[in-house]
């Protein structure tokens, strides 16, 4: 089985624009509560959101796109909220699954699907085959997702192919039963709505990713927004355990102090 190997295992390749953008995109609820509308309304307008992301993403040569639309704990929300999401999800699936293929887009779905409606199901399944051959961006929504559910979920899997492996197993045997083991992890993940957790999104494939934040709400996040975020990105310097000097031998005697020793 094929993946892609953890940044713990070896170095991703550095890149100015990042591979693979991992998004919570959050904040519709208080965009709508802020003009007077319906939550759903919030929900509505942060499917316009999505769709100049993911042309963005294409413009600029991002490869992988993650979007967290729904996790395991947001069952805990009103029901009447609940049950206008999943409306809102069998008719974006409805109306935007042909046009990613149009535009060679592949389409995923990670998370636990069984408590969702056949309906909705049938469409993610028949989504994910249209698609599966499509080679300019890999968009993968999370819904019923979490990062520990992933995890576990993974172990599971591996030690009912492998029990032999139940005194002990390596990150290696793990990673292939992952939900994302088709992508590379997130050079850059970005949260909107001004909260600063994971909120128990990607907890394995986060390990070195680049985290920005940033109070714009989900609904008026951009392509200047998006910018903003891989600007952010590119002042970064992402070391994966190494040193500065690693990196860039060629100014570390620019680092050195006056006496020429280095600083403990």
């Amino acid at each position: 089985m094929a993946f892609f190997k953890s940044s713990t295992r070896t170095v991703p390749e550095a890149r100015d624009i990042p591979k693979h953008i991992a998004i919570i995109m959050d904040g519709n609820g208080r965009w709508a509560k802020r003009r007077l509308l319906p939550r759903i309304e919030g929900h509505r307008r942060g499917v316009e959101a999505v769709r100049d992301v993911i042309r963005s993403c294409v413009d600029m040569g991002v490869e992988y796109l993650t979007l967290f639309a729904f996790s395991s704990e947001n069952w805990r929300r009103p029901q009447e909220e609940v049950s206008l999401l999943m409306q809102l999800f069998v008719m974006a699936l409805e109306r935007e699954v042909i046009k990613l293929h149009e535009n060679e887009i592949r389409f995923k779905v990670i998370g636990d699907l069984s408590p969702f409606e056949p309906r909705l199901q049938q469409l993610i399944r028949d989504g994910e085959a249209l698609t599966a051959d499509n080679p300019r961006l890999t968009l993968t929504i999370a819904a019923n997702y979490g990062g520990l559910w992933d995890i576990l979920q993974a172990a599971n899997r591996l030690l009912a192919e492998r029990p032999e492996l139940a005194q002990g197993f390596s990150e290696e045997d793990l990673a292939p039963f992952l939900s994302m083991a088709y992508a590379p992890e997130p050079d850059l993940f970005i949260r909107t709505g001004g909260e600063q957790r994971i909120s128990n999104f990607l907890l394995w494939q986060l390990a070195y990713s680049e985290l920005y934040f940033t109070d714009t709400l989900w609904p008026d996040f951009d392509t200047k927004s998006l910018q903003a975020a891989i600007d952010s990105y590119q002042n970064r310097e992402r070391r994966f355990g190494r040193t500065s000097e690693q990196l860039n031998p060629e100014t570390a005697v620019d680092r050195l102090p006056p006496s020429g020793k280095p600083r403990e």
